[in-house]
């Protein structure tokens, strides 16, 4: 490769101006802690307490969104030829998307989201634990999230396989309205505004789940968990097995998602069928789910107007964030590996794939130890409420499986697959941030992948060091949500601006070809 043609393809604004702002945010957290998270809490408690409706409306429009587009006439565009068939089958594609779509925080959250529902004083206006406690994580994890991921995901695909654009960029699918704008400055604090919800997304993520990592390593080895231990952690997974599927690209990707999906399904099968809870998991399950879909629209439309328990702002406003600011790498990656496939198929695929696995890890590792709280045989809420360490509940938790240790290495496991997977997905994204120009099917320099995962890594280890809590760590994701929610909205109307002239112009050109068959005759 010419060297000084790439870098004559390098975008050093969008590359460096993120680089450095993460430097000067890693120094503020490592020198001045208690001040970073103060000022991190407020701003999160400005937007989220004052425009935390803004978040809600942008989640329910989207998620109604992605129906209608399923059901239109546009859910016929094929994202490449018209007659191409899919790169993947069914089962791969939706492996991939659902393991680079989500990462390690998913079993964290599995196992421990309905104690912290439980613990919360809205359950008690709501009703019982058993009613309510497992019904919140299902509607969280389910059809609003994935709808971001999806309508963007055929936004996406249909600019990179249809459009055949050349700009893998949150600016360009924003073309279609921007106009000439797009390569001006607009376009420009689009890319960085994406590439900071990016780096924002992977810190939550990073910060929630690894240390239950560490705390499952010092529960297998005895050894204390420190701050330490858990940087070494982040190190270790992103040196090696990040530098594996870098160095084999999507196959390398898909063979982890694979992997990943066997571990992941082994545990869930495993807990459900020996953990002697199954009557109780399927029937709480099954009653979940049917609140969830009955109770839908008040879900999520209740704001707390007199903020009787906060619990909106606590929790649904920032699970919207979250997903927002993870939309700027998944839905990419699954636009990218579902050239072949329908509009529709990719939308109804990820409904029934994504969120069929994420329901189902809800559904048995939450209803687990759930089962076990409600029938007396264990207080794990007891637990939590004493020592505030949700991740040594969840060890308590996998402690009361049988086969235990066995139980903790498939977790650790597969965590670090998901990781490697979601993370892989993530600075492949971002990589291509790094460029003016990619062309179908061109890959970003390995160096440039490289450097994007060691800068995703610097503000997990600085807000761990931190000692960053819980609430804080989600004013990361509210935070950068707040222009991003704008700009999702922008790419979805472009979208329809443009699959409606793309469909007008095959119309055309189909009737076209009728008129010159007639006059033929």
């Amino acid at each position: 490769m010419n060297t000084k043609k790439e870098h004559g393809k390098i975008d050093w604004m969008i590359t460096l101006v993120p680089l450095a702002i993460v430097i000067a945010l890693c120094v503020l957290f490592f020198l001045a802690p208690e001040q970073s998270n103060a000022v991190l809490s407020q701003i999160r408690f400005f937007l989220g307490d004052t425009f935390g409706t803004y978040y809600l409306v942008i989640g329910l429009g989207i998620f109604i969104l992605s129906l209608y587009i399923a059901g239109s006439k546009y859910g016929n565009i094929v994202f490449g030829e018209q007659n191409e068939k899919p790169k993947y089958s069914f089962f791969v594609w939706g492996s991939m998307m659902f393991t680079c779509g989500l990462a390690a925080d998913i079993l964290f959250y599995s196992f421990s989201e309905w104690v912290l529902y439980a613990t919360d004083p809205h359950l008690t206006e709501m009703g019982s634990i058993q009613d309510w406690a497992g019904v919140y994580p299902l509607f969280h994890w389910s059809f609003i999230p994935w709808g971001f991921y999806l309508v963007l995901a055929v936004a996406f695909g249909f600019m990179l396989h249809v459009r055949k654009r050349n700009r893998q960029k949150y600016s360009e699918a924003c073309r279609p309205i921007l106009g000439k704008h797009t390569d001006g400055w607009v376009g420009r604090i689009i890319d960085l505004l994406a590439v900071f919800a990016l780096l924002a997304g992977t810190a939550t993520t990073f910060s929630v789940a690894t240390p239950l990592m560490a705390t499952i390593i010092g529960e297998l080895f005895h050894v204390a968990v420190s701050r330490t231990v858990i940087n070494i952690i982040i190190l270790l997974i992103t040196c090696a097995v990040y530098t594996y599927s870098l160095l084999h690209g999507f196959r390398g990707i898909s063979k982890l998602a694979n992997i990943c999906i066997y571990m992941f399904f082994g545990l869930i099968a495993f807990v459900l069928l020996f953990g002697g809870e199954t009557r109780y998991i399927i029937e709480t399950g099954f009653s979940s789910l049917g609140r969830m879909i009955q109770n839908f629209v008040d879900l999520s439309t209740f704001t707390d107007p007199l903020r009787t328990s906060n619990f909106p702002q606590n929790w649904t406003i920032y699970y919207w964030a979250y997903w927002m600011v993870w939309c700027v790498a998944a839905p990419f990656f699954i636009g990218s590996i579902s050239r072949g496939r329908t509009v529709r198929q990719t939308i109804l695929g990820g409904y029934i794939f994504g969120v069929g696995s994420t329901l189902t890890s809800f559904i048995v590792l939450g209803n687990y130890s759930m089962g076990m709280q409600v029938t007396g045989k264990a207080d794990f809420i007891a637990q939590y409420l004493e020592s505030g360490d949700l991740y040594g509940m969840i060890v308590s938790i996998i402690k009361t499986m049988p086969g235990a240790p066995v139980i903790m290495v498939v977790v650790l496991l597969t965590m670090i697959a998901f990781y490697a997977t979601s993370f892989d997905s993530i600075a492949l994204t971002a990589s291509c941030y790094s460029y003016h120009t990619l062309r179908d099917g061109e890959q970003p320099n390995k160096g440039i992948q490289f450097m994007w995962c060691i800068l995703l890594i610097l503000l997990p280890i600085a807000l761990l060091f931190a000692e960053s809590s819980m609430n804080n760590l989600q004013s990361v994701s509210i935070v950068a949500a707040f222009p991003i929610g704008a700009v999702i909205v922008m790419i979805a109307v472009s979208f329809m601006k443009d699959a409606k002239k793309y469909m007008e112009n095959v119309e055309e050109k189909g009737q076209q070809e009728v008129d010159n068959v007639d006059n033929e005759k």
